[in-house]
């Protein structure tokens, strides 16, 4: 048993960090993440549906679908090749990688575009730093919408600081705000609490005729 354990432990599928992070971008679904994962880490790029049913325990019909799909969604492609004068059907997962680099590229597009919003609204080059920072949000799984509304929240208030927008974003985070109109709701209700409480230390109790 422990000699099996062992050997469980020493076998290392190899799942690419981009593509875990990455496959709902690129129109994955999870039973696909699957399949593909599989075969990223097989010796041989022939393909073997019957093979794959076996190892996965997943039904040959299923198997056939799902690589029917991700071919129809140009994520994988199944050519023919000739190995050993046998013509053979071979698996090419360059279209994944492809796919995978324009997604990543376009994130850092976004995420260049998020630090010059930062930079005109402060007026001046963020510190490396403050880069840290800000990438850490995104990191962290903050919305990229609800971090440039809480750079526009500050701006309101008049307030130009990270420590400042990062209170506005984890608040914003408790209070499920995500839209612009989550945040003009959540202003007019500040305002309306505000305005209450301001009514409420004005109101002159001692003299009010009742009391008399």
């Amino acid at each position: 048993m422990d000699k099996i354990v062992e050997l469980l432990k020493s076998i290392n599928y190899q799942i690419p960090k981009e593509l875990l992070f990455n496959y709902k971008k690129i129109n994955i679904e999870d039973n696909e993440l699957i399949i593909i994962i599989y075969l990223i880490n097989q010796s041989s790029n022939i393909y073997n549906p019957k093979q794959i049913s076996n190892d996965l325990d997943m039904n040959l019909n299923s198997v056939l679908e799902v690589v029917n799909s991700l071919s129809e969604k140009n994520i994988i492609k199944i050519e023919m090749e000739k190995i050993n004068n046998i013509r053979c059907e071979i698996v090419n997962l360059d279209l994944l990688y492809e796919k995978l680099a324009l997604s990543l590229d376009e994130t850092k597009k976004e995420d260049s575009n998020l630090y010059s919003i930062f930079e005109t609204e402060f007026g001046r080059t963020l510190s490396p730093m403050e880069y840290q920072i800000i990438g850490s949000w995104i990191d962290a799984g903050y919305d990229e919408e609800l971090i440039k509304l809480a750079i526009k929240e500050a701006a309101y208030n008049n307030v130009k600081t990270l420590r400042y927008i990062e209170t506005i974003i984890v608040e914003w985070g408790k209070k499920g705000i995500k839209t612009k109109e989550d945040v003009e709701k959540n202003r007019k209700q500040f305002k309306n609490n505000s305005s209450n409480k301001k009514e409420l230390f004005d109101y002159d109790w001692l003299n009010d005729e009742g009391n008399n």
